[in-house]
Parts: structure tokens; sequence; C-alpha cells
């Protein structure tokens, strides 16, 4: 069975492949544990019956401007991708103030990456594009993310980078963005739904899989 890498927990799970063949060109992001619980007519949880993510529409930066207008107008909105996760893959941010480009870049990973080590890159671009006393918002829609950064990284660092069970990932990444992160205090760091038709971080997204269109 295709086998995928959750963006929560960062572990393998598989999907049967008449389940990829039902859903073309479905990227499956989250393990049955971390899956969103589903709630059924008569009220009752379905506690670990997968949802399937929304999928990747791969619009150029021309076709997202045209079909979305909603979200926030004003922040770094940043996003990266595997396809499939394993494997190639991007990173993408786009910095706008009241609507307007300030700024926009993107990356390519032919060799095998992760989900998570293209959003970690695209922040850490983001943070090393801001002087330390700049006031921005820096949008992901990564929870993992997120949490890494606000939350867990303050007791690695403490721990001297280790933690009890299975190693920490990605260090190459999280440790310096983690530096930078702390060094822009007056920068704050949301979470942002993804696929949620929010505009820039449409936009995020048609960067970070630029790479896998003829067209940007």
């Amino acid at each position: 069975m295709p086998t995928f890498k959750c963006q929560t927990c960062d572990t393998d799970f598989e999907i049967p492949q008449e389940t990829m063949d039902k859903y073309v060109d479905w990227v499956p992001k989250y393990c049955r544990k971390h899956a969103k619980v589903q709630t059924s007519k008569d009220g009752k949880q379905n506690v670990g019956k997968l949802k399937l993510a929304p999928r990747e529409e791969n619009l150029t930066l021309a076709e997202v401007l045209e079909k979305y207008t909603d979200g926030p107008d004003s922040g770094i909105f940043t996003d990266g991708s595997s396809i499939p996760n394993p494997g190639p893959g991007g990173w993408g941010l786009v910095w706008v103030e009241n609507g307007e480009i300030k700024a926009e870049e993107c990356g390519h990973e032919s060799v095998e990456t992760t989900n998570n080590r293209m959003e970690l890159t695209a922040l850490l671009r983001a943070y090393e594009l801001l002087p330390e006393d700049a006031e921005v918002t820096i949008l992901t829609d990564s929870k993992l993310c997120v949490d890494t950064l606000t939350t867990w990284a303050f007791g690695w660092e403490k721990r001297g980078w280790k933690r009890k069970g299975k190693p920490l990932m990605n260090l190459d990444l999280v440790k310096p963005l983690f530096e930078l992160f702390k060094s822009h205090p007056n920068c704050k760091l949301k979470w942002i739904a993804a696929h949620s038709g929010f505009r820039w971080n449409e936009y995020a997204d048609s960067l970070a899989t630029a790479w896998n269109r003829s067209e940007k």
C-alpha cells in the first residue's frame, strides 16, 4: 500500500491503493490518529475515521489571484509540500501589506524531502527576510511548526535538544529557525487553515508547488 508521513506526528501511515485510485490527486496528510474527528447526523463522533484532506489544486499564481479574494491581506504567508511525502518538494512565501506584494520567494528540493522540512524551510527564509525589530505577522498552515516554535522547542533546548522516546526530527532546520524566532520578539507566528480559500495562503501554496507545473 502507498505510504505517507503524517504532518502532525511525522510517523508513516498507509492508505489502500483502491482508495488512492478513487480520489485522484489526493495527497493524504494525516495519520488515523490525527485525522479530524467526524460527527454523524445523529451527533455521534466517529473517532479515528479518516477524513479526506482537501485536494491540492496546483493553481498558477494568476489563477489563485483570480479565484480567491478572502482572508487577511497583510503578513508573510508561508507553505511547503512534497509530492509524494516523502519525495521531491518545494516551499514558498509571500509578504503582503494591505494586499500589495512586497516580496515573494520559492525553492525546490529535487531529492527526497518531506512536507515538514519544506514548511520549516519556508519559515526559516521568512524570518531571514526580516530585521530583528520588525513587527510582522507570519502565517503558516502547519500546526506542527507553530507548536514546535511556540511550545516544544523551549523544552528541547533546555534538555540539550533531546526528548524521551523517539529522536527529534529535522534539527538542522529547527535549531536555526528557533534562534530566528526568538530574535524577532515583535513578530507574531500564527496558524492559518490550509485550503480554506484565503487568497495569500493559497498564493503561498502555489509558490510551494510551482516546481511541479510548467507555468508558475
